[in-house]
């Protein structure tokens, strides 16, 4: 290697005082520059089309949209943590039964894509679903309450979306520190009193990110929402980009949910406060004790059932009655092996994406805290409040004038896939990030070793709940997107997603239960690999 080689490899991992080492910032600012073309794209957009769209935007429906939305968004959020936080204590630091089973098995949710649970809500709640019928048949009781509107959406979103909060707060929960708990009942407090003043406080940055997650996530969806005739800005803005030839007004709706996603997130930060969530010497990791449940075991497990047979056992057997009506009236069953193995790729290579995107961003923000860390984070959180065909059109428009080489191709659907879903991958690498004593590589730095290698050799090992959280989320959710993959996908590029949403829009509803179930169980055998893995 030259001398000048060795120059600017120095000055890349170089880390002066406080400041970065410039790979990490480049890498990170280029991250940032990839995240801003959808924003800017609808910026542009909107800005070209005068001031008449302002007009519009002050419309009294919008604002009602905009109430409704905000609704939905802090429900669901409140849903998710009153399930997830609880759930993630029975699975990791208790002797519930099957603990690791049932870790497992309510996470599972998360795989479900929206669309596909309001169907299955409308058909097995709806008037002359299938409860009605069953109660009918049973009771006489030939009316239920009305699922549509508001209480549908919310029980929906909420029970898909909680496992967002479970793997941040079960991530967190495992690398917690278990002398705390230990020192808090030497000193007589009882367990409800340690939960509440020790362990809830240090699991805040897991709960914040996850609850944001949620909220990003309840404000991006269009699915449940669109079946339960529950209008917010997102349906709002699908309607605009469907019905119309000019998708102005879409764009500056999408610009009004940028506005609202940034609200958001200003509120996460401020609830960070300064605390500090590692230990105050290194120590020796050891695994936590289990708490005994006791006289509560068996209360613990009917949550949990209840839980999962609202989440997922419902779903999976809404989906197996209509695939074994199918195959009762003589419909084929075809063999997906072509959408699976693609769903597969793409979610492996946009998962490896996503974690290297992130990283630079989640030690930005906590080793190396500032103005160009701030923004950076918050940028990344966008794309994951967009709905994903606002974010499809700015890259067809980036691909078509700017980057061709890429156009239709696979790169550029995973760069979609980046944008849209490189927020979870933030937030539980940041929390991971949080949980580890920075002076552990101060001394690994003090003994000479470069940045580079102390990233690799020390924070990296200890943050693998996190990565393996950060792989999961991203893989999970682009098992399911649909909007990005049928408007960048290759030619001929068929996904689960894409198969179960060309199913069922044409009513075919035993053809798109069998890509369904495999969808599902697709995303279970990875997702039980890295919940095992992280629970140790």
């Amino acid at each position: 290697m030259t001398t000048s080689s060795r120059l600017i490899l120095s000055r890349l991992f170089s880390n002066a005082g406080r400041h970065p080492p410039a790979l990490v910032w480049l890498t990170g600012l280029a991250v940032g520059a990839a995240l801003l073309l959808a924003p800017v794209y609808l910026l542009v957009r909107t800005a070209g089309a005068g001031t008449e769209v302002w007009d519009l935007l002050f419309r009294t429906r919008v604002l009602e949209t905009l109430a409704r939305t905000l609704l939905l968004v802090v429900s669901v959020t409140a849903g998710c943590i009153a399930l997830a936080v609880p759930l993630s204590w029975l699975t990791v630091r208790t002797d519930l039964p099957w603990r690791k089973a049932w870790a497992v098995a309510i996470a599972l949710p998360l795989v479900i894509p929206s669309y596909v649970a309001g169907f299955i809500v409308v058909v097995a709640l709806g008037p002359k679903g299938m409860l009605q019928q069953l109660l009918e048949s049973l009771f006489g009781l030939n009316r239920l309450p009305e699922i549509y509107g508001f209480p549908g959406a919310w029980l929906t979103l909420t029970f898909l979306s909680y496992p967002y909060v479970l793997l941040t707060v079960g991530g967190a929960l495992s690398r917690m520190d278990p002398s705390l708990v230990e020192s808090s009942r030497g000193l007589g407090q009882g367990s409800w009193a340690t939960f509440r003043r020790v362990v809830l406080p240090l699991l805040r940055p897991a709960i914040t990110s996850g609850g944001l997650l949620v909220a990003l996530y309840t404000l991006s969806d269009f699915g449940a929402v669109s079946l339960l005739r529950y209008e917010t800005f997102t349906w709002a803005i699908f309607v605009q980009y469907e019905s119309g030839l000019d998708r102005t007004l879409g764009a500056a709706l999408s610009l009004v949910l940028v506005a609202m996603a940034l609200g958001i997130l200003g509120m996460e930060f401020a609830s960070r406060g300064r605390s500090r969530y590692y230990r105050s010497d290194p120590g020796v990791p050891r695994p936590p004790g289990l708490a005994r449940l006791g006289r509560w075991r068996w209360p613990a497990l009917g949550f949990c059932g209840v839980v999962l047979a609202i989440s997922l056992v419902l779903p999976a057997s809404v989906l197996v009655y209509w695939a074994i009506r199918g195959i009762s009236a003589g419909e084929p069953l075809v063999l997906l092996w072509g959408p699976a193995r693609n769903s597969l790729v793409a979610g492996g290579l946009a998962a490896l994406a996503a974690v290297f995107a992130a990283l630079p961003v989640a030690v930005l923000a906590v080793r190396y805290p500032g103005a160009f860390s701030t923004v950076l984070e918050r940028i990344t959180h966008i794309g994951f409040a967009l709905p994903g065909i606002a974010v499809a059109l700015a890259l067809v428009f980036f691909g078509a004038n700017y980057a061709t080489p890429i156009y239709q191709t696979l790169g550029l659907l995973i760069l979609a896939y980046v944008v849209l879903f490189v927020s979870p991958a933030v937030g539980a690498l940041r929390t991971s990030f949080l949980q580890i004593n920075p002076r552990l590589e101060e001394a690994a730095r003090s003994l000479g070793r470069p940045p580079w290698r102390v990233l690799a050799s020390i924070t990296l090992p200890l943050a693998k709940p996190g990565i393996a959280s950060a792989a999961a989320l991203v893989f999970l959710l682009v098992m399911k997107e649909l909007p990005a993959t049928v408007v960048l996908g290759p030619v001929g590029f068929n996904t689960l997603a894409t198969t179960i949403w060309a199913a069922a829009s044409e009513a075919f509803f035993a053809q798109a239960a069998v890509p369904a179930l495999l969808l599902i169980l697709v995303s279970s055998i990875p997702l039980a690999f890295l919940m095992l893995r992280q629970r140790g």
